[in-house]
């Protein structure tokens, strides 16, 4: 069952630099990839008569697999991608920590993360790394990886809940001196790397990507997305650019969040009507949404 909340108001963002060339070119091609075989419905949203149900606003390329997930209920989406990523101050600099020190572990706490480390540990020479994973869409990522060379990429664990807390309060420690590298978001926060160092880990945390709100928005399709009655997110990063987006104007629809910490930060910037899975993944956040959906349309009744 999906949780709804209430509470106050916003928080800041940063702008960055401009994603390393080899990477941003690997994620666009990425991308295109994946937004060609997503759904017509997304692509040709801005056509008058379409009244999407659901906005889905990862990257553009990223929403295919709700996309397809909502289509088997018959719920029809609109694509609007909120945020974009962009370069880390510490990514060039992981490939030289990868070949030049030996972690007991690997810590991955997102897709996006996983994708950045993937490219920066082909860089290094593939060193042998045992990597903690936060959960299964995030070891989707290590998975094609995983199988041409299992001998030097081992995913090793998984928390019971795929949450950072869980995650921190549960990754084997062997050993007194147990260390760990954290590649991440600038904009992630230190629970993991607290929770870790609480324990006795040795942590290195590296802040090798970050997001920021794409700098475009169609006023067409932004129209479409304030009417539909739900609306989706995936990370902090991206409830904060649907506020900002929002600015000054009322907007009382339903925010179907990812996980718990997307939705805390929902309720914090004055959401009323949030809902989350307590089982962060897509199952759940399909659930999530059709529960948003089915008061949405008790109110109408």
């Amino acid at each position: 069952m999906a949780q709804v909340s209430v509470s106050p108001l916003p928080s800041s963002a940063t702008s960055p630099l401009p994603l390393h060339r080899r990477i941003f070119l690997r994620l666009q091609r990425t991308a295109t990839a994946s937004a060609t075989d997503s759904v017509s419905t997304s692509t040709s949203s801005s056509t008058s008569n379409f009244k999407p149900k659901v906005v889905v606003t990862r990257e553009r390329g990223k929403n295919a697999k709700l996309i397809t997930a909502l289509a088997k209920h018959e719920i029809n989406c609109l694509e609007l991608p909120l945020i974009e990523h962009t370069r880390g101050p510490d990514l060039d600099r992981l490939p030289s920590v990868l070949s030049d020190n030996a972690f007991d572990w690997v810590v991955i706490t997102s897709p996006e993360a996983g994708s950045v480390f993937l490219e920066a540990w082909r860089a290094s020479g593939m060193p042998h790394v045992k990597v903690g994973v936060v959960g299964a869409g995030t070891a989707s990522i290590f998975k094609e990886a995983s199988q041409s060379l299992s001998q030097s990429l081992d995913i090793a664990f998984t928390p019971s809940k795929a949450t950072g807390k869980v995650l921190a309060t549960e990754l084997p420690k062997v050993g007194n001196k147990c260390t760990v590298l954290y590649p991440a978001s600038a904009k992630a926060s230190k629970e993991i790397e607290e929770g870790l160092s609480n324990r006795g880990f040795e942590v290195t945390r590296m802040n090798t990507y970050t997001t920021v709100p794409v700098q475009h928005v169609d006023h067409v399709v932004l129209k479409q997305a304030l009417a539909a009655p739900v609306v989706t997110v995936a990370s902090p990063s991206a409830i904060r650019a649907w506020k900002i987006l929002l600015s000054d104007s009322e907007w009382s629809n339903s925010i179907a969040c990812i996980g718990e910490t997307t939705a805390a930060m929902a309720r914090s910037l004055g959401f009323t009507n949030v809902y989350y899975p307590a089982q962060p993944g897509l199952e759940g956040w399909v659930e999530s949404i059709i529960e948003a959906l089915g008061s949405y349309d008790e109110l109408l009744k």
